[in-house]
């Protein structure tokens, strides 16, 4: 069986990573004639990054369409704007890659000939993957999808609850110089469509924070992980002096989310991935009415949902940050309820359950399932 993955435009991450990954590890045959063959899609820039051992292809080589088209399981977490044609019997599942919060695709303010591509590609997809019941039908309808939709959770969220995590903490902060004791705040925005698509307003890697106020109020027992989206991953510039690392190039955020104390973000799905852990959420929304009105848009209202508080102002997200407790306090019912909605599928065990969609009695199952609720029963 030939299988081809692909993550975030050429990475070695996400929910195709969790379950090449699981693949591997549930005893099949060694590569060959009587085992799985893999191929990663990958970029110049990206290709060093991968394990010894995986094969990869350059995604914009002609190898990487001889790859895709014979293919028998193609598995991507974003949409593939390349142009290929699937193999008949072969199967592609689309795991995508965040609870869609903020309007996404057709629902997302139109630019023409933007979805073309990403059109293109919805049309080859067999299955697409939903991180819990209310991600959905805005997912379906998004991307005017007509088949099934499965919702398991997300691969990528398992090792959250796994038994090792605490080992897995210990040994990341280890690995990013994180000494005992000090509060590392992970700071991961979303991308602005502004910046990136109409090259208007900034760098797109602009960081809103007051650093110098930070480093002055919280002091040398507090970190700042910067992760950027990877649209803007590599506009970053940091300066000297400042406790802040730059995280944006870590293969699993999920490790970040274990090695972090606190979470900083504002419009971003990674707030659903975080509330797995259970550890504080604040909402940097200091753009808030121009996200909403010109830009993009929400499902929900960020103020009825969020699961922390909503700070407009460097000044008010760093008092927050010197006072976590007081600044969560309000906030612990809608924390809970958050969590509820959002990550009531991310038990750990979502790996399994997309696995199981790729045998041949899942691959002719309904239009919707619910994995974690039969697993469950």
């Amino acid at each position: 069986m030939r299988f081809v993955w692909s993550s975030f435009r050429g990475r070695y991450a996400d929910n195709p990573r969790a379950l090449y990954e699981a693949v591997a590890a549930r005893g099949h045959a060694p590569e060959g004639a009587d085992g799985p063959e893999h191929t990663w899609l990958c970029t110049a820039a990206t290709r060093g990054t991968f394990p010894a051992g995986v094969r990869t292809v350059l995604q914009d080589a002609p190898e990487a369409r001889t790859a895709l088209e014979a293919a028998d399981v193609v598995v991507a977490n974003d949409c593939l704007s390349l142009e290929w044609d699937k193999s008949p019997g072969a199967t592609y599942l689309q795991t995508w890659h965040g609870t869609p919060l903020k309007r996404i695709h057709h629902d997302a303010p139109a630019r023409p000939g933007w979805l073309d591509a990403a059109d293109r590609d919805v049309a080859r997809w067999d299955h697409l993957l939903s991180p819990n019941a209310w991600s959905t039908e805005r997912l379906r309808r998004a991307f005017g999808f007509r088949g099934p939709v499965h919702e398991t959770g997300y691969p990528r969220n398992d090792v959250l609850s796994s038994p090792d995590r605490d080992v897995l903490r210990a040994r990341t902060r280890a690995r990013l110089g994180i000494p005992e004791g000090t509060t590392a705040v992970l700071y991961a925005p979303t991308w602005r469509d502004d910046q990136v698509l109409d090259h208007t307003g900034g760098s797109g890697a602009d960081l809103p924070i007051d650093l110098d106020d930070l480093t002055a109020r919280l002091g040398s027992d507090h970190v700042l992980l910067v992760r950027l989206h990877s649209i803007v991953a590599d506009r970053l510039e940091l300066p000297d002096g400042v406790p802040v690392l730059d995280v944006s190039d870590e293969p699993d955020p999920a490790e970040l989310y274990l090695a972090a104390d606190v979470l900083v973000t504002d419009y971003s799905s990674v707030m659903v991935d975080f509330a797995v852990t259970g550890k504080p959420v604040l909402l940097f929304a200091y753009d808030l009415d121009h996200y909403r009105n010109d830009l993009r848009g929400f499902y929900v209202d960020l103020a009825e949902v969020a699961p922390g508080p909503l700070l407009t102002t460097s000044a008010e997200l760093v008092d927050a940050l010197a006072d976590l407790d007081a600044a969560m306090a309000p906030h612990t019912g809608r924390y809970a309820a958050f969590r509820q909605t959002f990550c009531h599928l991310e038990d750990g065990h979502a790996t399994e359950r997309v696995l199981d969609l790729l045998t041949p009695s899942a691959a002719a199952a309904g239009t919707t399932t619910r994995g974690g609720d039969d697993r469950a029963r």
